[in-house]
């Protein structure tokens, strides 16, 4: 028991040792703890310190850097406008003087006007003292004519209106003379300064180009080995021809003529594709109405192809580019189309050689002046299609593909149905005259031929003074002798320049120029009679 209690003594003794040690070690712990707190705070208190003092000292820096900036840029700033400031004053002292010299400018100007109103003045009034000193002898002048008139009819013995016409009839005798002489200066004068060179520009456009002749019909002729084969181009009945004649709107001639074959049409396409259809069929040697058909079509095909590749051909020789497929097609049917025996396409082509070289050698366009010779005809392919001449339908057409205003003149104004109101029309009419009045160009009727000698014959022999007129050189010369008495050698110029002018009016084409020629001469005749001198002797 007594164990037990001290044992238990015991314990409570070691258990309060411990708690005792506990508290001990737990007041020394947070003492400790405390102590090593207050270090760390005293630590942060002196880097808090230390980085205090170092942000002043940066701020300060900071604030001295800023200051010393601001400082350099107010002196730029300020010598920067000192500078502005100096150059605006210099400008501003620049203007000024300017200004002072327009000023004393205007003030001299001033001043010459004042002296010219002056002068001005001066002048007008002697105008109008010399005004009234011309009304004034005007007057007397008058007075004096009407006594010189009046003393005139008195020695004359002539009544005024007697006077009046032979006074008339003088001065229009030397009016003619001087008309004459001045015509005869003005012709040689335009001669010297224009004829060489529209005859250089014109003779070397038609050296440097000269085409071959081109003659086309509108009757095509086709061999036959026999009248058997006639006999099967007519077929049973004529059923044949009927076809042919229909597929192709071309006319078969079969008559007893040996070995041949006529086609006609006015229409050369369908002539040239009824003339090769029957050539193909007569080769081939089936000849019935369904054979008939399919050859038709397919040498039409053939032919439309043809008349393209012509169109394109003749475009690419003439140098002309651009043109619309249309242009191109129906510029190809000329080949086709013959005016006076000339081949309308050739002719065209010919034209736009003649007109680009003409024009290039007068400094226009000769590109354009080609488009415009190439298509000038182009009417001429429509004739059978659209009513009126082929310039107005040749311009109709060809307007419809937006062309150049040059290019519509040129068609429409090429014979001198309307003005010229672009260089080119002029060129073109000159190149088509050209191109018809060249040896072999054209070919001409024997009545046409003749009419047109009568009629230059007729023109001549119209005028007073006439005595006969000859056509000569083909109609290209016409030799006009007058009569002496009654035209002088001045009058004789006006003569011919009147009769060429008449020619043109009333002869609206002839080929080329036509030359006239005035021969004025006077005859003394005079007959040597036997005997009539002769002495005689008497017995």
């Amino acid at each position: 028991m007594m164990l037990a209690l001290y044992l238990l003594a015991a314990a409570e003794v070691w258990v309060a040792l411990l708690v005792l040690g506990a508290v001990v070690g737990g007041a020394a712990l947070w003492l400790f703890e405390r102590f090593r707190g207050r270090r760390a705070d005293a630590a942060r208190r002196a880097a808090s310190e230390r980085e205090l003092s170092l942000a002043q000292q940066r701020a300060t820096q900071i604030l001295a850097d800023a200051e010393v900036g601001a400082k350099k840029r107010f002196l730029e700033s300020i010598e920067r406008f000192e500078k502005e400031t100096a150059e605006t004053r210099e400008e501003l002292k620049s203007t000024e003087r300017r200004l002072a010299k327009r000023e004393d400018a205007l003030d001299k100007k001033l001043d010459v006007l004042t002296t010219k109103e002056r002068k001005l003045e001066a002048l007008e009034a002697q105008l109008n003292e010399r005004e009234k000193e011309l009304a004034r002898k005007a007057s007397e002048t008058d007075e004096l004519l009407a006594q010189q008139r009046a003393e005139l009819l008195r020695i004359a013995r002539l009544s005024p209106e007697q006077a009046k016409a032979l006074c008339l009839k003088r001065i229009e005798q030397e009016v003619e003379r001087e008309a004459g002489e001045l015509v005869d200066r003005i012709i040689s004068h335009a001669e010297e300064n224009a004829r060489e060179r529209a005859r250089y520009i014109t003779i070397s456009a038609i050296q440097r180009y000269a085409a071959e002749h081109t003659c086309e019909t509108t009757v095509a002729t086709i061999d036959v080995a026999s009248d058997d084969m006639k006999g099967r181009i007519i077929g049973r009945e004529g059923r044949n021809i009927r076809a042919f004649e229909k597929a192709t709107g071309a006319t078969v001639i079969v008559d007893d003529t040996p070995g041949i074959v006529s086609v006609s049409c006015f229409d050369p396409v369908r002539k040239e594709v009824a003339r090769l259809s029957l050539d193909r069929l007569i080769r081939d040697g089936r000849i019935h109405p369904t054979r008939i058909e399919e050859i038709v079509a397919e040498v039409t095909k053939e032919v439309e192809q043809r008349i393209l590749e012509a169109g394109r051909q003749a475009a690419a020789e003439a140098n002309v580019n651009g043109l619309h497929r249309k242009l191109i097609e129906t510029l190809g049917r000329l080949q086709f189309r013959t005016s006076y025996g000339q081949n309308v396409l050739r002719h065209s082509i010919e034209v736009a050689y003649l007109c680009g070289m003409m024009a290039d050698e007068l400094g226009l366009d000769g590109a354009l002046a080609r488009r415009c010779a190439l298509l000038h005809d182009i009417g001429k392919a429509l004739d059978h299609e659209h009513e009126g001449a082929h310039t107005k339908t040749g311009f109709e057409f060809v307007r419809r593909f937006n062309e150049a205003p040059a290019v519509l003149n040129a068609i429409l104004g090429h014979h001198g149905d309307v003005p010229a109101t672009h260089p080119y029309t002029p060129l073109v009419a000159a190149a088509d005259a050209i191109s018809a009045s060249r040896p072999g160009g054209r070919r001409e009727s024997l009545e046409r031929y003749i009419k047109r000698l009568a009629d230059l014959e007729r023109i001549a022999t119209s005028f007073p003074g006439v005595q006969s007129a000859y056509a000569i050189e083909a109609g290209r010369e016409v030799r006009v002798i007058v009569d002496a008495q009654h035209v002088d050698d001045p009058s004789s110029v006006k003569l011919a320049r009147d009769i060429a002018k008449k020619i043109e009016e009333e002869m609206v084409t002839f080929p080329g120029e036509i030359k006239v020629t005035v021969l004025r001469e006077v005859r003394a005749v005079e007959y040597a009679i036997s005997g009539r001198h002769r002495a005689t002797v008497e017995p």
